[in-house]
């Protein structure tokens, strides 16, 4: 088993002492955990861009009467859908 010496911040370095201890395993073998898990990642993984759900599912374009030129009258939909229960759309 190779030796070797390390630099990390003191923070760090509590945190791991105090994670090692509750786990009931020394420093050591907490890191050479972290160490082979990062090390068997397979390639690409860590890094890709995360691919997000689409928005909406729905189809079909605009509700009928619904003109998006005409700003007053999005407006008054707007208006509408934020009036008490039983008046809105």
């Amino acid at each position: 088993m190779a030796r070797t010496t390390i630099r990390l911040p003191d923070e760090l370095i509590a945190r791991a002492k105090r994670k090692a201890a509750a786990q009931g395993c020394s420093l050591t073998a907490l890191i050479e955990d972290g160490l082979r898990r990062v090390v068997n990642e397979t390639s690409g993984v860590r890094g890709a861009p995360r691919v997000l759900p689409p928005v909406s599912s729905a189809r079909g374009g605009l509700m009928p009467g619904i003109d998006l030129d005409d700003s007053a009258a999005l407006q008054d939909l707007d208006d509408l859908r934020d009036a008490p229960s039983g008046h809105g759309l």
